[in-house]
């Protein structure tokens, strides 16, 4: 039994970290129709600009907001520079997005230099708590408790405000919004630059949880994070919720049943999901 609930939660920590590089992928793609290759570099620049911020300050709730902040200018920097002169053009994204992470991934080792650097979670969230014969370890519950105050919040926002209310109708009909007189450029940046944030303190949080960062790691997750949107549906916020955690969970318990397809699982379910529902199982659930 205590095994089946540390799958659970170590399932559902890998879910929340999926989900939020995913979420910004669905929120960029959902309003902007661009496919941004370099969402992964985000997410690295997250994870070592939040560790040596940390390590600088020793303030870890501090270096989650420094990371997000990062997060936000390179996200408004790529939207201006690199995606404005793409807009409309999805081979043209595909390309200069998968190049600019490569540069972003080069940048981190003339910064941090080219080898693995460790990570460690701040003393008030390592260890674990021990209830009954199951072992339960803090920093994965926080990874959850963090995944989902970060989803009902963008959810509350796009459901409940007037900000969400734009944002929503431009996704229906970007041409309708900007005859009332919105500026939907504005948006488009706004919609950027939280999905960059989201995917750096995805970054950030995963850190501690693997235990080293690397310049690479951008690309690992960035692929889980496209599998996420696909199995969840093009542009729905909750789907990328659901699917993430579907991916965290069958990652996990397959990694411990039939090891040999650990890997393998999360595309076999995007196959077979492109197969028999190719518009995403959640596609349409907002």
């Amino acid at each position: 039994m205590e095994q089946i609930v540390n799958l659970l939660i170590n399932g559902l920590a890998t879910g929340m970290l999926i989900f939020l590089l995913a979420a910004g992928l669905t929120l960029i793609f959902g309003l902007m129709d661009v496919l941004n290759f370099a969402h992964g570099g985000f997410f690295a620049w997250g994870a070592y600009s939040g560790i040596w911020f940390y390590g600088v300050t020793g303030q870890y709730v501090l270096a989650i907001l420094f990371a997000m902040f990062v997060g936000l200018v390179l996200g408004a920097l790529t939207e201006k520079l690199i995606i404005k002169p793409v807009y409309g053009n999805h081979i043209q994204q595909i390309l200069i997005t998968l190049g600019f992470m490569l540069v972003l991934s080069e940048l981190l080792k003339v910064i941090w230099g080219p080898n693995q650097l460790p990570a460690h979670a701040p003393e008030w969230l390592s260890g674990s708590w021990l209830i009954g014969d199951i072992i339960i370890i803090k920093y994965r519950v926080f990874i959850i408790v963090v995944g989902l105050i970060a989803f009902f919040t963008i959810h509350f926002i796009l459901k409940k405000t007037r900000i969400g209310l734009i944002v929503r109708a431009g996704v229906m009909n970007k041409e309708m919004v900007e005859a009332m007189g919105i500026h939907i450029q504005k948006i488009f940046m706004l919609v950027f630059m939280v999905g960059a944030s989201l995917a750096a303190l995805s970054g950030l949080l995963l850190a501690p949880y693997s235990g080293v960062i690397y310049a690479e790691m951008g690309m690992d997750f960035a692929i889980l994070a496209f599998i996420v949107v696909v199995i969840g549906g093009m542009g729905s916020f909750t789907g990328s919720l659901l699917a993430a955690i579907l991916v965290g969970l069958s990652g996990s318990f397959m990694a411990y049943y039939v090891s040999e397809l650990s890997i393998a699982v999360n595309m076999l379910l995007m196959i077979l999901v492109l197969i028999f529902r190719p518009q995403g199982l959640f596609y349409g659930k907002g």
